[in-house]
């Protein structure tokens, strides 16, 4: 059916972090790896992830260790988190931090020559080695040379559509066969045949109207591994980052990296008062500054003072800027003060912030060393997404891995700063592993063949927009949908949610839904945006109804998922993830029973992290909401050595 086709060991879907990290592995292994991108090679969220990459190395801290680490994970994704991958994520961080360094990444040094580490929302010791504020960017641009340099083949401005299944004879099922796609800048269609598929395609964010992520993050890998017979997992939490750009509005949502709060910004209302010392939680209490004394103190004494509120975990901040705005004590653009000028001299400023520096005095003509940002929340980044396995970031489908962003486990309900960089190159290595082993297994006659008549469906399907608008009569405008569905998810599935807002969220993306199927573009296929998005918006709504559908389900406050009608934490939902599945067609939600962690591990905690119930004893959801036992923040951790891997 397609006049291009191209066969491979595995395929790399996505070229951020994750997808750059899992080809070279796969490469390194012996596999055959093509990656395939949507956009261009380097053009990835991967470099909106500014403050540093989170790392146990003990450099500034050397009473930081894995351990440590991991408590610092799972307390950020309050518990929710698989804690196989935390503890796989802690323990493994800092090799994948040397390793780029040995590849070529420039890191900021302290005075001995060491890889310096900052201090970050959520970690207890400083431990993000970063480059300035564009760690994000330089880890791109080493793992862009490395790929460059291995000579492996990149396939740019090529968008997936469907991934090619084929009967599996192991398990009566189906099996990863390759995927279909079509290029972006002439249209037609170009098919990779392959027994292992990594999805690395990052978050969600375009289905928000305020929101950090690029045009490419509409939810693509999650949608693809939905529709093929894979399980999504804790789709409700969505991650607000606290800073945003809130003026002028053509750049509201960029990012604001927290490394301004780290090297010693405050947030202040109009009032002028650093307000979040009024919105310290109890969990955090013993273990948060509550005068500005000792918040300012923090900084050059670390051992008496404790941590300024400022460097709560990101739900936290996000969830304070939101009610002060909402009280009234917001800036003119409703947002709030992020003051680092009256606070460091600007030649510090320059040289720890340079992007910063430069990204408000040419956006938004704000000196930043001379006067405070104005900043607010914005939609950043997904917690939930492909469940997995944690050693080899297998999905339930034969063949099919996933890794960065659009995997699901590592976080929990929130996602610390900083581990999102070593998330990506942690478990983009396990995941371009296991997509080569997988494939090595395999010989020429037992690999899968793609179903031709997958093919010629999802051809046909891609085209409809261009036949309605021959045929005419009653269509859809695919900009319109996206601002109706941005709008939606927007106000509805927001930073706070509610029963009724959420039920009327699901009402109007089934609507959205049915207006899909009306959408037409003009014009040819030569690259057009119109087509484009028709295309993407299968993907947006899938996955805006998965969102809505678990947020719905959830009963609860916890992380990323705000109800205003259940604002504490229940303990019934404190053992459950949600899991999501397409059965005959429509979005079917379970609730499955945390991992039981293991002595050693539940040890750190105190009191215990709660015991995982036989799966029999766990509802799908509860209707009271109570308040969970969380442990509080010193762990019984002590030492003077990193045990990295121990």
């Amino acid at each position: 059916m397609t006049a291009e086709t191209h066969s491979y060991d595995v395929v790399v879907v996505g070229a951020g972090g994750a997808g750059l990290r899992a080809a070279i592995e796969a490469h390194e292994q012996g596999a055959r790896v093509a990656i395939v991108c949507k956009s261009l090679l380097g053009k990835a969220h991967t470099v909106m992830a500014e403050g540093g990459m989170a790392a146990a190395m003990a450099n500034v801290w050397p009473e930081d260790n894995w351990r440590v680490h991991f408590r610092d994970t799972m307390r950020g994704g309050k518990m929710l988190n698989q804690w196989r991958m935390a503890q796989i994520h802690a323990q493994e961080a800092p090799d994948r931090v040397w390793e780029l360094e040995e590849w070529g990444a420039v890191f900021d040094r302290t005075p001995d020559g060491k890889i310096l580490q900052r201090d970050f929302g959520g970690h207890r010791y400083a431990r993000l080695a970063h480059v300035g504020d564009r760690t994000g960017l330089e880890l791109i641009r080493t793992l862009q040379n490395r790929v460059v340099a291995k000579k492996l083949d990149v396939f740019m401005e090529c968008t997936v559509q469907r991934l090619l299944t084929a009967p599996d004879p192991a398990t009566g099922g189906e099996r990863v066969a390759g995927v279909f796609a079509y290029w972006r800048e002439t249209g037609t269609f170009v098919r990779f045949d392959a027994p292992s598929v990594v999805l690395a395609t990052g978050g969600i964010g375009k289905s928000w109207q305020v929101t950090s992520n690029s045009w490419e993050y509409t939810g693509d890998g999650q949608a693809l591994a939905l529709r093929a017979g894979a399980a999504l997992m804790d789709m409700e939490f969505v991650q607000f980052h606290p800073t945003g750009m809130v003026w002028p509005p053509s750049v509201r949502g960029i990012l604001v990296t927290e490394g301004v709060r780290g090297d010693g910004g405050v947030l202040r209302n109009t009032e002028g008062r650093r307000f979040m010392f009024d919105y310290i939680p109890e969990v955090f209490a013993a273990d948060t500054a509550d005068t500005e004394e000792e918040a300012d103190r923090w900084y050059t004494d670390k051992k008496t003072a404790r941590r300024p509120p400022e460097l709560l975990p990101r739900d936290e901040v996000a969830r304070a800027i939101n009610s002060e705005v909402k009280a009234g004590r917001g800036t003119p653009h409703g947002g709030v003060f992020l003051d680092i000028a009256s606070r460091r001299d600007a030649e510090t400023i320059r040289r720890r912030l340079p992007s910063m520096y430069h990204q408000f005095k040419e956006l938004a003509d704000v000196d930043i060393t001379k006067e405070p940002m104005e900043v607010g929340p914005t939609c950043h980044y997904v917690m939930g997404g492909i469940k997995v396995d944690p050693e080899s970031q297998a999905t339930t489908l034969p063949g099919l891995y996933a890794a960065g962003e659009c995997a699901a486990g590592l976080h929990g309900s929130n996602r610390l700063g900083g581990n999102s960089l070593s998330d990506l190159v942690v478990f983009g290595r396990r995941a371009g592993a296991g997509a080569a082993a997988y494939a090595a297994t395999l010989a020429g006659t037992e690999r899968p063949v793609p179903d031709e008549a997958q093919v010629a469906e999802t051809t046909a399907q891609a085209l409809l927009p261009f036949e309605r608008a021959a045929a005419g009569g009653d269509t859809e405008n695919p900009y319109q949908l996206q601002s109706d569905l941005q709008a939606v998810m927007q106000s509805l599935v927001g930073i706070i949610r509610t029963e009724h807002e959420l039920t009327q969220a699901l009402k109007e993306i089934s609507e959205l839904r049915q207006r899909a199927e009306r959408v037409a573009v003009e014009g040819h296929r030569q690259y057009n945006p119109g087509w484009h998005l028709a295309l993407d918006l299968r993907s947006m709504l899938l996955v805006a109804e998965c969102v809505a559908t678990a947020a719905l389900a959830r009963r609860e406050s916890r992380g990323g998922h705000t109800r205003d009608d259940y604002p504490g934490t229940d303990p019934v939902f404190a053992r459950i993830n949600h899991v999501v599945r397409l059965r005959d067609g429509a979005v079917d939600l379970t609730a499955e029973p945390l991992p039981e962690m293991p002595p050693e591990l539940t040890s750190l905690f105190d009191p215990p992290a709660p015991a995982a119930p036989p799966a029999s004893d766990v509802p799908p959801q509860s209707a009271d909401a109570g308040q969970a036992q969380t442990p509080p923040e010193t762990p019984p951790v002590a030492g003077t050595n990193n045990e990295r891997n121990a």
